[in-house]
């Protein structure tokens, strides 16, 4: 038994070097066919082809007689990493006669990450910070596009404090708010403008997959340009309006920030041993242990000034935090008709994506618990 045990180890360990060699030459072709995009402009994500790819690896997967969902699962992140290899291949320049770009807070993470992200297009950068103001004016009088990537609770001022731009520059913003950059960038220059707000924070490997959501300011074929060099970045550019936007952020950012700054208040508060509690945890408690954990990693000042960035944030908290006590006096109540009857209103709001929601979150959850085996 042992030595045929043995045999069969071996078998394994050879299919298992054959695999790595296979991946090895997967990602030979994927730096070649990144070379190819770069050539022609094309994205380094291209849904369409994705999903057809994956509808055929798992029709594969099942003449196989192989779990198809562990086919994806592997060629998900295998693609991960192709996504990686085609970013470090260049990009195409859109608009090679621009002039210079200048990144005002270029210095911060967010703005070197978009710095390399030109500068791998072939563009001029220049990177404006707090020590460069003595010298703005000469930095910018030529520039091609401006992009103000500065604090929330400081980039109305700084906006206001730019001196004259020319007339065919265009002028934007990376802010997760959308209404008053807007506003100041149309009253501090006559020239092209849009409002911009990079949906994923300055550690993301690659921008495919991402979102940028953009806002109209003036004179939009002028910056079509930028908008099709995001894109050709891999990620996907959404036009919204400045109001629906910051609507929008009062529940995606500010109050899912906000409730995971609460309950990780309460559980410092509540001390308990956070190794026994990792050890108890099932997958879903641990992702959403990991996911307040992560927030509390980061720069305080961030999260404060994204949930304090607006009236409109407070106003949503507190309706949450009214609609909060309405759901403990249920508990209070022990009227466990009534919590169902909410349950099943939420059910049919969410209506045809909980079901989905509830497929998505199996591989999160798997991954979870792979995370907690390593």
């Amino acid at each position: 038994m042992v030595a045929e045990l043995s045999r069969l180890r071996r078998e394994i360990d050879e299919l298992d070097t054959q695999l790595v060699e296979l991946l090895a030459r997967r990602m030979e072709i994927v730096s070649a066919v990144g070379k190819v995009k770069s050539q022609h402009g094309l994205p380094i994500y291209a849904p369409d082809r994705e999903a057809d790819m994956f509808a055929r690896r798992r029709q594969d997967a099942v003449d196989r007689g192989i779990p198809p969902d562990l086919i994806e699962d592997i060629l998900r992140r295998t693609m991960r990493e192709s996504y990686q290899s085609e970013h470090d291949t260049g990009f195409k320049c859109v608009f090679p006669g621009l002039g210079p770009i200048v990144l005002v807070g270029g210095h911060g993470r967010l703005g070197r990450l978009f710095a390399r992200l030109f500068e791998s297009s072939g563009y001029a950068v220049r990177k404006l910070g707090e020590d460069d103001w003595a010298d703005a004016g000469s930095m910018l009088s030529d520039a091609g596009l401006v992009v103000v990537t500065v604090p929330i609770a400081v980039t109305v001022e700084v906006i206001r404090r730019l001196p004259a731009l020319p007339g065919r520059c265009v002028l934007a913003d990376f802010t997760s708010i959308k209404s008053a950059p807007l506003e100041a960038m149309m009253a501090a220059h006559s020239g092209p403008v849009v409002g911009l707000h990079p949906m994923f924070g300055p550690d993301v490997p690659s921008l495919a997959k991402q979102v940028v959501a953009y806002c109209d300011g003036r004179q939009p074929e002028a910056y079509q340009w930028l908008l099709e060099q995001v894109q050709i970045w891999g990620a996907t550019v959404h036009r919204i309006s400045a109001v629906e936007h910051d609507q929008g952020m009062a529940l995606i950012q500010a109050l899912r920030h906000f409730t995971s700054f609460a309950y990780g208040v309460h559980l410092a508060e509540e001390d308990p041993g956070l190794a026994d509690l990792l050890r108890l945890s099932s997958p879903i408690y641990r992702l959403e242990l990991a996911m307040v954990g992560r927030l509390f990693a980061q720069d305080p000042h961030l999260y404060a000034d994204i949930i304090m960035a607006s009236p409109r944030n407070v106003d949503m908290i507190r309706r949450f935090h009214q609609r909060f006590g309405a759901a403990l006096g249920v508990l209070e109540t022990g009227d466990k008709g009534a919590f169902v009857a909410a349950f099943r209103q939420v059910s049919d709001w969410f209506g045809s994506y909980a079901p989905r929601f509830l497929r998505e979150s199996r591989t999160l959850l798997q991954q979870a618990n792979d995370a907690k085996d390593a």
